[in-house]
């Protein structure tokens, strides 16, 4: 018993900085992810035919789902165009907004050691659905054109 404690004795704590460190590999991997998305989508313009895969709820339906205009909204938003963005998708804009707050809370919290508790409940949940749900319904009709990607 006493070699036991006389090794554990040369272990030595990491540091209180590297800890940080890596309490903050998963926020960065995933803001790294995000970005190198947000990137691709900057360089390969979703306005030219031919680059990415057509909606299929769009092409066997002619329908616009909720998530149609998604990449022109996010190749709006990286160059600034934040109009354009808005009528490409109002919804992927608020989400992308929505992301980088709930990504900021995730890194402070995890920089001090803190879990981040993220757990919507059943009200939250269906109100967000019911949103998505009323935004792609008037889109789909006459007076919501203006909606169209």
């Amino acid at each position: 018993m006493r070699d036991v404690n006389a090794d554990s004795e040369h272990l030595v704590p990491p540091p209180a900085r590297s800890r940080a460190l890596g309490r903050l590999a998963a926020p960065a991997g995933v803001l790294t992810a995000v970005a190198g998305a947000f990137a691709y989508v900057a360089t390969v313009n979703p306005y030219q035919p031919g680059h990415y895969p057509v909606c299929p709820l769009y092409a066997w339906t002619g329908l616009y789902c909720p998530g149609c205009g998604g990449l022109r909204s996010a190749h709006a938003f990286v160059h600034g165009d934040l109009t354009a963005a808005l009528q490409a998708n109002a919804p992927a804009v608020a989400a992308y907004l929505g992301f980088a707050v709930l990504w900021a809370v995730w890194a402070v919290r995890a920089a001090r050691g803190r879990p981040i508790r993220l757990s919507p409940g059943p009200v939250q949940l269906w109100s967000l659905g019911a949103v998505l749900l009323v935004f792609t319904v008037v889109r789909n009709l006459p007076f919501g054109a203006w909606l169209h990607p």
